[in-house]
């Protein structure tokens, strides 16, 4: 790479449910933005994480993960996924090599391949969590994904720790074009601080209660107040009646945990002390509705 130029443009992340997109863009701004849990997915809309050094600016497009999806709301995740590809100067596929050696590689090639062949651009392959895998593990799947896409780079890394990001970097910064900086130097991401706490809120609710409630709640923002403290009020919605029993608990007390780890969160976020209002509000079959889905932003 001539390093008298500056290079600018967008790295689309894209790749299956769970495989560490969003701790991998995290790792890369050095802060979180974007909410990590151990289910699939999590992530729902496309955020945007802006990682400036001294020779160029990669625009990140964290996404969420493409599967085969059944349910309206999961059906217009992919299609955000799916749509970044036409932003992107370059596509970071990230997987999980872990997953993909536990399994028969043959049994998802389609399915990647039909991904991939989407995709007009140069591609990165990033193999996450490979701390986790014996090198002699690790080849047979990085041949497998040769013989799958003719790939600008496959780099094996870690997001979590670290390992091998700085190489990552560099393979994707060297694809980049040639181009202006968009963004100044401190600004991390466009995500406003009423998405980042709203998506903390889901984090919390994400990480604290059962299988079954997750993917039927969503968190508006109704209010945020600024001030010392910021007061924020917001709401958390629900399919069932008896979802938002356990959302309350015993006593209040599922909805006391929620608040108590978001406000913890939202707090260090903003530097400052929060005052979090909660409130849980059942709207019937709401992941279903494609008019309620457009209204939370997810259609």
């Amino acid at each position: 790479m001539n390093s008298s130029l500056y290079r600018s443009g967008v790295v689309a992340i894209i790749g299956p449910p769970n495989a560490g997109k969003s701790t991998l863009l995290n790792q890369l701004l050095r802060q979180k933005i974007a909410i990590v849990t151990p289910k699939p997915q999590t992530t729902r809309n496309r955020i945007m994480g802006i990682v400036t050094g001294p020779t160029y600016q990669m625009i990140l497009l964290d996404t969420p993960g493409l599967h085969e999806a059944q349910e309206e709301m999961n059906r217009q995740m992919v299609r955000v996924a799916l749509d970044t590809l036409a932003e992107a100067d370059t596509v970071l596929f990230l997987a999980d090599s872990v997953d993909m050696a536990a399994k028969k590689l043959g049994k998802r090639a389609e399915e990647f391949a039909g991904y991939l062949g989407r995709i007009t651009c140069p591609v990165v392959l990033a193999l996450n969590k490979m701390d986790l895998l014996p090198p002699e593990q690790l080849l047979p799947v990085m041949d497998w994904y040769r013989g799958l896409h003719p790939f600008a780079a496959i780099v094996p890394i870690s997001a979590l720790k670290g390992t091998g990001v700085e190489t990552l970097l560099t393979e994707l910064v060297t694809l980049l074009p040639e181009g202006p900086q968009y963004y100044p130097d401190d600004i991390p991401t466009d995500a406003t601080e009423r998405f980042i706490a709203a998506e903390i809120i889901r984090e919390k609710i994400f990480l604290l209660t059962r299988d079954e409630i997750p993917y039927s709640t969503a968190v508006v923002i109704d209010a945020f107040e600024e001030g010392d403290p910021v007061v924020i009020q917001a709401t958390i919605l629900v399919e069932r009646n008896s979802q938002k029993g356990i959302l309350v608990g015993q006593k209040g007390s599922m909805l006391a945990a929620i608040r108590k780890n978001a406000t913890a969160d939202i707090e260090h976020l903003l530097g400052c002390q929060v005052r979090l209002h909660l409130w849980i509000k059942v709207s019937k079959n709401w992941t279903g509705n494609s008019n309620k889905l457009r209204e939370l932003g997810l259609a």
